[in-house]
């Protein structure tokens, strides 16, 4: 019998050992990538192994990337415990979901299932409302959400910078989203922030990966006792492999190739570093451009042909390598300059033993001890960046010692004992908790 057909009898969920829960990403990682959908397909795989755990099924929208079956909206392409949903259309101002059929389906799909605990990664592509279905399906059981960026505080793709600008913007209010988004009335934005929270009411408890997300929703109108800090934790791996030094100093860049990643303030310093005759270290770019706007292709594609010889760009490579090419660095480049979160790629340094320079910012600068796992630079500044590495090119030795003391980088066992310990907690009883007002 398999895992489905044991879900499918009419065995009362009480009287099954551990617990049963439902974990949904905005999709599925066999299709995307992104740090996000990883995670939360990661702690699937975990939670499935725990012993305090009957039965685990994965449920992620499927955003435009699988092809959906003929008249069903839910259909199971990678496994019997795994659903797909493809949506019909997202609202991505204000979250919602405008198909008339998911709430029927996911309700019967929860009444199938019965799980104990709906363990959401993202709303986004199923619908703030999706929390009230889930309510009104199973009253009794808890809604943990994990929050991933700044989505619903911020309509510029929960990034909390400004446009067209690009500066960092500290928190957001109706009057300067208004002017963000000059189509929008300040309004709009009130109205957002109010539709959005009424349906946060209804989760448990709020997951966030790091401290500055947490405090950030806190200060949004989130109560801060419902935020619980648990880092995204990585798999075990095979100890690091030592660097083995050369003359010059070696420094990847790795991810997905934006402005927003920083991507030009690398280039930038590059540049200055040429021009000021730095020698010493040399720059490897490692990552996509490919899903970028056409305009920012077009730009990154002339400054590779015009980038000086101390910047060299690699690719796309695949996930799994990332290991084994951070293991050819002296340390890994962290340029974004907007607050990020809790990045995917700091914790993957941390594994290949290698230390990160990155910006002073956010979870950037939260996540990385500024001497310790690594060093900062001034975020946006492409000078700052190459007074740094010029520093560091004339005494290689201050980071390459740093890789005996880098921070050991949460492991998957750790994130989910956390876990599993907030969904044995009781009950929030969230539809009776006060969310300040806009």
């Amino acid at each position: 019998m398999t895992r489905k057909q044991k879900a499918r009898t009419s065995t009362p969920a009480a009287a099954l050992p551990g617990q049963r829960v439902l974990v949904m990403s905005h999709m599925h990682p066999a299709v995307s990538h992104g740090g996000a959908e990883i995670a939360a397909y990661q702690l699937y795989g975990a939670l499935r192994a725990s012993s305090e755990v009957a039965a685990c099924w994965f449920l992620a929208a499927s955003g435009g990337k699988v092809a959906g079956r003929l008249g069903a909206r839910l259909s199971q392409p990678f496994g019997p415990d795994e659903y797909v949903y493809s949506g019909a259309g997202f609202d991505h101002f204000i979250h919602a979901n405008p198909d008339p059929e998911w709430p029927g389906e996911l309700t019967r799909l929860l009444t199938e299932l019965r799980p104990d605990v709906i363990h959401l990664h993202h709303h986004t592509n199923f619908g703030v409302e999706t929390l009230l279905t889930i309510r009104q399906a199973l009253p009794e059981a808890r809604i943990i959400l994990t929050l991933h960026e700044y989505l619903a505080i911020c309509n510029h793709f929960g990034q909390m910078v400004k446009r067209p600008s690009l500066a960092l913007c500290n928190a957001a209010s109706p009057r300067d989203c208004h002017r963000c988004f000059p189509e929008r009335t300040e309004q709009d934005f009130f109205l957002r922030e109010l539709y959005i929270k009424r349906f946060f009411r209804l989760v448990d408890r709020f997951i966030s990966p790091s401290q500055f997300l947490a405090d950030r929703y806190a200060a949004w109108g989130i109560d801060a006792e419902r935020i619980v800090v648990i880092e995204n934790g990585m798999p075990a791996a095979a100890p690091p492999t030592p660097r083995v030094p050369d003359c010059d100093l070696t420094l990847g860049f790795f991810g997905q190739i934006s402005r927003l990643k920083g991507i030009d303030v690398l280039f930038d310093a590059a540049i200055l570093l040429e021009k000021a005759g730095t020698t010493g270290l040399r720059i490897e770019v490692h990552g996509d451009h490919s899903g970028q706007p056409p305009e920012f292709r077009a730009l990154f594609e002339a400054r590779i042909k015009d980038a000086p010889p101390n910047i060299e760009l690699h690719g796309p490579y695949a996930n799994g390598r990332v290991g084994a090419l951070m293991a050819r660095m002296d340390a890994v480049l962290v340029p974004s300059i907007w607050w990020e979160n809790s990045p995917l790629v700091i914790q993957e340094a941390f594994r290949a033993g290698r230390p990160v320079i990155c910006s002073d910012i956010g979870g950037l600068a939260e996540k990385v001890r500024d001497g310790v796992d690594g060093f900062h630079f001034a975020a946006g500044s492409p000078r700052s960046l190459a007074a740094l590495l010029t520093a560091l090119a004339r005494a290689p030795d201050r980071l390459r010692a740093l890789s005996a003391r880098l921070a050991t980088p949460p492991g998957l066992d750790a994130t989910l004992a956390a876990t599993l310990g907030l969904y044995r907690a009781n009950r929030a009883h969230a539809p009776q908790l006060e969310v300040r007002s806009a």
